[in-house]
């Protein structure tokens, strides 16, 4: 047996399954739940409710083929957020072609009251109570109810009173509203070329390649001779290979373009303490060196001197 419902919800090419267990559209999960509990023992075939034997197996297939299938969708959060998006569209959809819809009586009453959350409870509340007490009013009920569910939706989404059932002639008599002007999208700052190179560099000397740094960098600079950023850099990659002099001249540059480069200054402060360290390390050799010829004695042989140099006396 097959349950087709051509009304509300349904019409829009929609399994409108709070309407299948008479709940509203916001309804908490922990409702929805003893609302399907509820549903679920009128309908199951011990609970006795069905006399006859088409009664039983009407009430099995409604059990089986809706109401399952319902609380399954709800009942699983991943699925009920989609749901529940796909919900909302509707209501969208069903505003714009809300002059295509034939309400029932209970809708018509829904879409222009000046209550519509107490009327929509209230109507929805009168309707599941008798949804499944008599099967043969099940799918009207349910229709019903998917109709209260979309004018609602509706509602939500219009703000205001619904002109359902309007013909589109008397529609397009109202006059047109002006065209809102979109706002302009935000305009990104764009990446100059030279932070383009700049970009690329850093990525080259995480990975040790400081020849094809120095490239980019020396593109970077061609297009930008001020980028302070890329004479930091560039003085970084210079320190990193022990070339102290074009280490120093490019901390110099991006310092006089920006004194407040972190990256020069640290870089300044370590070329300081590597060549103060040269220094000292220099001074030591000196004096090592000086205390080692003073402990010779003087090589009267060789002579004293610049003629020493040439291996002999004068005579």
């Amino acid at each position: 047996m097959s349950f087709q419902i051509e009304r509300g919800l349904f019409l829009l090419d929609f399994m409108d399954h709070h309407a299948i267990l008479g709940v509203s559209v916001d309804a908490e999960i922990k409702d929805i739940r003893k609302r399907y509990l509820k549903i679920a023992r009128l309908l199951h075939p011990d609970s006795g409710a069905s006399e006859t034997d088409a009664a039983r197996q009407r009430a099995s297939e409604l059990l089986s083929k809706l109401v399952n299938p319902a609380w399954e969708k709800l009942s699983q959060e991943r699925d009920r957020s989609e749901y529940m998006l796909v919900l909302k569209l509707k209501g969208q959809q069903g505003l714009r072609q809300q002059s295509d819809f034939t309400l029932g009586n209970l809708a018509k009453q829904l879409s222009t009251s000046t209550n519509p959350d107490h009327f929509y409870a209230t109507s929805l509340k009168e309707l599941a109570e008798k949804q499944y007490e008599q099967l043969d009013q099940t799918l009207e009920l349910t229709a019903q109810l998917s109709e209260l569910n979309l004018v609602y939706l509706m509602r939500k989404e219009s703000n205001g009173e619904l002109k359902t059932g309007e013909k589109k002639a008397q529609r397009t008599t109202a006059a047109p509203r002006e065209p809102k002007t979109p706002a302009p999208d935000p305009v990104l700052p764009r990446e100059s070329q030279a932070d383009q190179y700049y970009r690329r560099a850093e990525a080259y000397v995480a990975k040790n390649n400081f020849a094809q740094a120095t490239l980019e960098l020396r593109d970077a600079l061609q297009a930008d001779p001020n980028n302070s950023r890329c004479h930091s850099l560039m003085g970084m990659i210079y320190l990193k290979q022990n070339q102290g002099t074009m280490a120093k001249i490019h901390f110099n540059k991006a310092l006089q373009l920006n004194p407040q480069d972190t990256m020069a200054h640290e870089g300044k402060q370590r070329l300081e303490q590597h060549s103060a360290g040269k220094a000292i390390g220099s001074t030591s050799k000196e004096k090592a060196s000086t205390k080692t010829t003073s402990d010779k004695k003087p090589d009267d042989k060789a002579g004293g001197g610049l003629f020493g140099l040439f291996g002999g006396k004068k005579k």
